[in-house]
C-alpha cells in the first residue's frame, strides 16, 4: 500500500500533537518541575514540528517551514537529553548550550539556501545532530538514578532505536543520496514518519510513568522535612558528624555511621498512589529515629536516605545496633502501610576501618547501604574501606 506525504504527515501530526498536548497538561496539573517540565518543552517542540512538516506538506513553496520542523526536531531530542540529565540532577549549561548550537545549526543550515534548497536542505546537520542527542539521552537513561528504574530503561531504548536509525539514514544519505531507491525505501519520509509515531507513543507513556513516579516524591519531601521528627538537614548532620569524629579521635573511640535507605519508593508510588507513598516515607522516617540510639543523632542523606551518627563499643555493637535499625523499621511499616513494604537497606562504616574523616565514613555507609538493599543475603552490610 503507497501512503501519500499529506496522509502520511497528518496520521504523524495527529499522533503527535495529541501525546504532545496530553504530556504538556499532565504537567501543568500537576505543576511538575524538574525533568517532566523539561520533557514537556520536548513535547511542545515536537508538536510544533509536526505543523511545521505539514505547512510544508501543504505548500511546498515555503522553505522556511523545512527550516522551522528541522530545528524543532532537533530541539526536541536535545530536551529529552536534557530531562535525563535533569532527573539525574546533573548539570545542564553546558549539555542546553550544545542543544542551542545543534538548533541554530539545523535552522541556518535549511534556510540559508532559501527557496533553492529543496525539501533535504539542512537535512545532514538535521541527522547528525539526531543521532548525537538521541545516543546521548539513551546513555543518560541508564545511569543513576534514572538507571535504577526499569522504565527508564524503555526510554533507553526507544532514543537508541533513534539513534540507530539516524546512523544507517544518515550514511544512506551520503553514500546513495535522499534520491536513490535504497533511501527512499527505508529511510524516506514515510518510514521516518512511521517510526516517529511509534516512538512518540512509546516516549510518551515512558515518560510520564517515570514523571509520576518522581513528582509526589518530591512533592512530600518538603512537608516531612518540615515536621519535628529530630531529623536533621544535610548541612547539620555534616557538622555534626565532624565535631563528633574530632572528639573521638583524640580520644580514640570508635565511631560509626549507619546509613539506612529505601530503594523502591518509587515504585510503590506509581502501584498504589502517592498517599500511600507518603504514608511508607514518613513512617519509615519514623521508625528510624525511633529505633536509633537515644544518644545518637539523625540526619537526612541526600539519595532517599537517612544517616546515623553514634559511637560504638565494637564492630559487633554497631552491628547489631544498625540490625536493631533495620528490624523496627521493617515491622513498622508492615504494621502502617498495610503490606506495602519498600526495600530496606543499612550500611555501616567504623572509624577503625575507614578513619575519622566524615566524608568518608559516609560514603562508606552510603555505598554499604546501596548493597544491603539489593543483596538476597544480608540487610546489613559493613563496608570495610572508603
Amino acid at each position: 500500500m503507497q501512503l501519500d506525504d499529506f496522509s502520511v504527515a497528518a496520521v504523524t501530526g495527529l499522533v503527535v500533537v495529541v501525546c504532545g498536548v496530553t504530556f504538556i497538561a499532565e504537567t501543568l496539573v500537576r505543576r511538575d518541575e524538574g525533568a517532566g517540565r523539561i520533557w514537556a518543552v520536548a513535547f511542545l517542540c515536537a508538536v510544533g514540528t509536526a505543523v511545521s512538516y505539514g505547512v510544508w506538506v501543504l505548500e511546498p513553496a515555503t522553505w522556511w517551514a523545512v527550516a522551522a520542523g528541522n530545528g524543532l526536531f532537533v530541539a526536541g531530542t536535545g530536551s529529552m537529553w536534557l530531562g535525563c540529565r535533569r532527573f539525574n540532577d546533573r548539570g545542564l549549561l553546558w549539555a542546553a548550550l550544545l542543544v542551542v548550537a545543534g538548533v541554530v545549526g539545523a535552522v541556518l543550515s535549511a534556510a540559508l539556501p532559501g527557496p533553492e534548497g529543496g525539501p533535504w536542505a539542512g537535512a545532514l546537520w538535521m541527522f547528525v545532530a539526531l543521532l548525537v542527542f538521541a545516543a546521548a539521552g539513551a546513555v543518560e537513561a541508564m545511569r543513576p538514578e534514572m538507571g535504577r528504574l526499569r522504565t527508564a530503561w524503555g526510554l533507553a531504548l526507544v532514543l537508541g532505536l533513534q539513534a540507530l536509525f539516524y546512523v544507517s539514514r544518515t550514511t544512506a544519505f551520503l553514500v546513495s543520496g535522499p534520491d536513490s531507491a535504497l533511501f527512499q525505501t527505508w529511510f524516506g519520509t514515510t518510514t521516518a514518519s512511521l517510526l516517529t509515531v511509534v516512538l512518540t507513543i512509546v516516549v510518551a507513556i515512558v515518560a510520564s510513568v517515570l514523571r509520576a513516579a518522581r513528582a509526589p516524591l518530591r512533592g512530600f519531601e518538603p512537608e516531612s522535612r518540615t515536621t519535628d521528627d529530630e531529623i536533621l538537614p544535610p548541612g547539620e548532620f555534616r557538622a555534626s558528624l565532624t565535631g563528633l569524629c574530632a572528639r573521638a579521635a583524640w580520644r580514640s573511640d570508635v565511631i560509626g555511621v549507619i546509613a539506612v535507605r529505601i530503594d523502591d519508593v518509587d515504585q510503590i508510588s506509581t502501584a498504589f498512589g502517592s498517599e500511600v507513598a507518603r504514608t511508607v516515607h514518613d513512617a519509615w522516617r519514623t521508625s528510624v529515629r525511633r529505633h536509633a540510639p537515644a544518644e545518637a543523632f539523625v540526619g537526612e542523606d541526600d539519595d532517599m536516605g537517612l544517616l546515623v551518627g553514634v559511637r560504638v563499643e565494637s564492630p559487633t555493637d554497631a552491628r547489631r545496633q544498625a540490625a536493631r535499625i533495620y528490624r523496627g523499621a521493617f515491622e513498622d511499616l508492615g504494621g502502617v502501610t498495610g503490606g506495602v513494604i519498600p526495600m530496606v537497606g543499612v550500611g555501616v562504616a567504623l572509624s577503625d576501618a575507614v578513619g575519622y574523616g566524615p566524608d568518608e565514613l559516609v560514603a562508606v555507609a552510603h555505598e554499604a547501604a546501596r548493597r544491603a538493599a539489593t543483596s538476597v543475603e544480608s540487610s546489613v552490610v559493613v563496608g570495610d574501606s572508603a
